[in-house]
């Protein structure tokens, strides 16, 4: 999952990554669904299912208790009597390249897209180290036991070139060769690794603990990752310009839709389009500033109509389930063809139970 969705693309606020369960229990067959719904959850543990990945997480806000009668209580403790572990992909898979807000764009026929709202940049590390020659395979299969040395989906990675190092040991030196106050001269390898932040201590602390040299010679270089299209949201434009009205028809049955709010004239010509999956309010400046003539998003406000109205742009609100169940089936055919390459015997299913918990009618 992180492969396809990063943790580390998530928004500050929120909580993606395990919600349930033990790192350590088997996985057999895989679960993908919408929501971590009571009815959902209860499915999965019919079904023996051993992992259920949501894109909303069960646990959002801090818990102050958790009371077995409550809706969340019930969800956790039948997870945990059916070893039911549950995993959330929620903004990270909104931003993920090929994510949420990827698959909308391409099924609407958006080109020449660009992230709407990018992350920061994530910041990882190049350590380097230096150890004595004939020396180093030691030091790397502990080094490789840490979590540094991972770029991609790619484990152990390093370089390492030969070198001499000078040093004079003090007086109260205890060198690993060489005599205290004479400069030796110490055929030398020089190692590099990457490391994340939240690992570079714990992985220096071990290789100080291993390392033959009394004082362990390191550097730490920052390096400014390269996220690529990421970030919540795209823009891009139609091979063509559309009328609104037209552009409303296509989204519906691209996106097979039943019901769809809009602002705007029908007869206003539509080329370039901002998208944000779920809710998209908050972006609302970000597309009025993005040279956009229309934003598809759901959960959009009476004010936003009034705002876009005022600038003379258009909004289409897809409702916040149009614009996310369609994740459902491209994750688990996503899983499905990571696991299989990777050799793995697990079984992935969408599920196919979850409805639009809003009703629209028509009078």
């Amino acid at each position: 999952m992180d492969s396809i969705a990063p943790v580390r693309l998530a928004e500050k606020w929120d909580n993606s990554g395990l919600q349930i369960g033990d790192v350590g229990w088997p996985v057999r067959s895989i679960m993908v669904a919408l929501d971590p719904a009571p009815v959902i959850v209860e499915t999965a543990c019919r079904k023996k299912i051993d992992l259920l990945i949501t894109h909303h997480p069960l646990i959002f806000k801090s818990l102050t208790e958790i009371n077995l009668s409550s809706p969340i209580g019930d969800i956790i403790k039948k997870a945990i009597q059916k070893r039911l572990a549950l995993y959330a992909a929620h903004t990270n898979l909104d931003s993920a390249a090929g994510g949420i807000n990827d698959i909308i764009a391409e099924r609407i026929g958006l080109k020449e897209l660009k992230a709407f709202s990018e992350p920061e940049k994530i910041e990882t590390f190049k350590l380097v180290f230096f150890v004595p020659a004939d020396y180093e395979n030691k030091i790397l299969d502990i080094l490789f036991k840490t979590k540094a040395g991972v770029i991609g989906d790619y484990k152990c990675c390093s370089f390492r070139s030969h070198g001499t190092g000078t040093y004079m040991p003090g007086s109260s030196a205890k060198p690993f060769s060489g005599r205290k106050g004479e400069i030796t001269h110490a055929e030398e390898i020089r190692i590099e690794v990457v490391v994340r932040p939240e690992d570079l201590n714990a992985v220096i602390t071990l290789l100080k603990k291993h390392h033959p040299y009394e004082t362990m010679a390191y550097d730490i270089y920052p390096l400014a990752s390269e996220l690529g299209l990421q970030g919540l949201g795209r823009i891009g434009v139609l091979e063509k310009r559309l009328p609104l009205g037209q552009f409303i028809d296509q989204i519906r049955k691209k996106l097979a839709l039943n019901t769809i709010r809009v602002s705007g004239n029908l007869e206003f010509l539509v080329k370039k389009v901002a998208v944000c999956s779920g809710s998209g309010s908050s972006l609302m400046g970000k597309f009025l500033s993005s040279g956009a003539d229309v934003f598809i998003s759901g959960d959009l406000k009476y004010h936003d109509a009034r705002t876009a109205e005022d600038a003379g742009v258009g909004l289409i609100d897809i409702g916040h389930f149009g614009s996310e169940y369609l994740v459902v089936d491209v994750l688990a055919e996503k899983l499905r063809r990571t696991i299989s390459e990777a050799g793995l015997n697990v079984s992935v299913e969408a599920c196919d139970l979850e409805r639009d918990p809003f009703t629209v009618y028509s009078f």
